[in-house]
Parts: C-alpha cells; structure tokens; sequence
C-alpha cells in the first residue's frame, strides 16, 4: 500500500511538469477543446508589451505548438497552418531557459538541440525588461520549394512564416497567454547555434507567456 501510494505521487508531479534538460520532451496530445470562439478570440487579439516570467506547464505548451504549426490531419500529415505549394517550409525551434529545442509534429515531441539559455539570442539587441519563458522562432527552408528563383521561395517563406505566427497569435488570444509576432533577433548567433543550412532562413519569432497582471 506504501509503494502504491509512493506510486500516485510520482505518477502526479511528472503529470505537472516536465523535465527541460532532457534530450527530447514529449508532448502531450492537444486539448483542442479549449479556448475561445473564433471571434471572441480575434476580439481579443493584441501584441503584448508586458512580460511574465513564469514557466509553461507542459499541456500550454503541448497546445501552443500544435496550434502553432502541428497535424490537424494524421491521414495526410497536413498541419493547422497552410503552406506554399503545400512545402510545409516553416521549422518551429522552441527556446527555454534550459535549451532550444526543434518542434517535431509527426512525433509530437521537442527535439534537443543545444544546451543553455539561449533566449537572449532571440530578444536580440532591444532585449527585454524581463524574459519571456517561450520563444518560438519561425526558420523557413526554402529548399523546400519546387522552384528555380530564390527571390520568390523568400517571398513564400515570409508569407508562410506570417500565418504560423498568426497561429500563435490567435491561440494565444483565445488561452488568455500573452505574445507578439517579431522580426527582431541575431539571425548570425541564431544560425550558428542551430547549425543551420544555407536555405534556411529565420524568419519572425514570438515570445510566448502567461497574461501579465
């Protein structure tokens, strides 16, 4: 009876939280339940200025990536964002104070990809007074786009990159979270910590948090 007790409060603390420093982190299934009507939700949109500090349960978290960019079809592998010639060019880095992770919606998991806060690079020069804890950075592969003229797959990455944020935008205004789409970060630090190709370009990031009182 001892263990089995043991058992249930171990079993409720992981149910809570979520181990950052580990290589990957599994995500839970989306609560598509959730949230406002459409237009309650566009209502409330608003890009943030204020900042909590406060770390994403792991279910927020879950939610906000696959409303960001995750499948919402499993039979065709399509996501809640469209994309240019269906390239599904838009690759979502997740950036925590324990590390920056790549988003992988086939497996609904965070990839490891390197150690140590990196949210810095993110804020880029104009920081922030205090640091949001989830910054999603948009980086678009334009390899991905069947077509000669690279002048055009940037301007289809830009476009894709701007509907994802919406995404975010648009979760984040029917959960009552906080974020705003920005252009703004060390794209040189930034492709260098993720070891970036030269057809991938980071495009906008959003930080992300809880609703500052």
């Amino acid at each position: 009876m001892k263990k089995l007790i043991i058992y249930i409060c171990f079993a409720s603390i992981v149910g809570h939280s979520f181990a950052q420093d580990s290589k990957s982190i599994k995500l839970n299934a989306p609560d598509t339940t959730r949230g406002l009507p459409v237009m309650k939700a566009l209502a409330s949109r608003a890009s943030a200025s204020k900042w909590d500090t406060t770390s994403l349960k792991l279910q927020d978290l879950s939610d906000l990536l696959w409303a960001t960019d995750g499948i919402n079809r499993a039979s065709n592998g399509k996501r809640t964002a469209p994309s240019a010639m269906n390239a599904q060019d838009i690759d979502v880095y997740v950036f925590l104070k324990s590390g920056a992770y790549l988003y992988d919606a086939t497996k609904n998991t965070l990839n490891f990809i390197a150690a140590g806060d990196n949210r810095s690079m993110c804020a880029g020069k104009q920081g922030f007074a205090s640091m949001p804890p989830v910054f999603c950075v948009l980086i678009s592969d334009i390899s991905k786009f069947k077509i000669s003229s690279d002048s055009i797959k940037l301007i289809l990455a830009a476009e894709d990159a701007g509907i994802v944020s919406e995404n975010i935008s648009l979760f984040c205004a029917g959960v009552g979270f906080s974020t705003r789409p920005r252009a703004t970060m060390d794209d040189k630090k930034l492709s260098d910590l993720l070891k970036l190709k030269a057809t991938q370009h980071p495009m906008l990031n959003n930080p992300v948090c809880y609703k500052k009182d």
